[in-house]
């Protein structure tokens, strides 16, 4: 993921939790300011699972 920063920002900042793995996979695939590789890497890379918090969706992405 090369925007690291914009990607804690939009977890932390504007998306709404509690959160599923689909539902975190299609705010990120609606944002035009992430390439497609980022949002790909996102995809790849999110357990399935559901998220309370902007700070478990980073753990779990080792971001």
């Amino acid at each position: 993921m090369s925007n690291k920063k914009g990607a804690i920002s939009h977890l932390k900042d504007h998306q709404m939790y509690p959160a599923t793995r689909d539902d975190l996979i299609a705010e990120c695939n609606g944002l035009s300011d992430f390439s497609k590789e980022d949002k790909m890497w996102f995809e790849e890379h999110l357990p399935e699972g559901n998220y309370a918090s902007a700070n478990q969706v980073i753990s779990a992405l080792g971001l």
